[in-house]
């Protein structure tokens, strides 16, 4: 990649980014309400995306061969409960990947 393609690469990054700090503030100004629609989206997308997330990451567990997917339940039951004890969405997933990774690792 030559030189001049190197630059023109990173000024679109940088320009992709800007725009995405700024578009925001520019589309919906302090002085005016939101709409609607993006108040719903703003409400529901965190769940649908952990959703995803969750979906994804299980994708792959083969509950028919051993250890039968015991590991992913496991810590996804160690996440639920430090969630519900802590209420730190941080710490339950920090939870739950030590307890994981410990389980695949010496379990």
């Amino acid at each position: 990649m030559s030189d001049l393609q190197l630059l023109i690469m990173v000024l679109a990054m940088a320009l992709a980014t800007i725009l995405t700090r700024f578009l925001p503030f520019i589309l919906f100004p302090q002085h005016k309400p939101i709409p609607k629609v993006v108040s719903f989206l703003a409400d529901r997308l965190p769940y649908a995306s952990l959703g995803m997330l969750v979906v994804y990451a299980l994708k792959d567990v083969k509950i028919a061969t051993a250890p039968y997917g015991l590991t992913e339940l496991f810590s996804l039951i160690v996440i639920a409960l430090i969630h519900q004890w802590k209420s730190n969405t941080l710490l339950s997933i920090s939870g739950g990947l030590l307890v994981y990774l410990f389980l695949v690792n010496y379990g």
